[in-house]
């Protein structure tokens, strides 16, 4: 019985994971398409470069997917209301 708990913990997780990239993809599709964001040193990426790159759950997918989420609590705490 335990170990049926333990796979529907794992498979929420996954859930949630997918749920949180589905969001953050998302949110990036409403970008226009001309614009380019920079992502420090690995250089400038267009919305559709970085829908992908979210996708493929890589290096700079994961960066988005953690700024969009830190923008996300940041705006649920009030911090950008004074």
């Amino acid at each position: 019985m335990s170990n049926n708990k333990k796979t529907k913990k794992k498979s929420s997780t996954i859930t949630v994971a997918e749920d949180i990239k589905e969001l953050v993809k998302a949110r990036l599709s409403t970008l226009p398409r001309n614009v380019s964001v920079s992502i420090g040193s690995e250089g400038a990426f267009s919305r559709d470069e970085l829908i992908e790159h979210v996708e493929r759950e890589d290096e700079i997918g994961e960066k988005m997917i953690q700024v969009d989420m830190e923008f996300l609590r940041s705006l649920k705490e009030g911090e950008f209301y004074e």
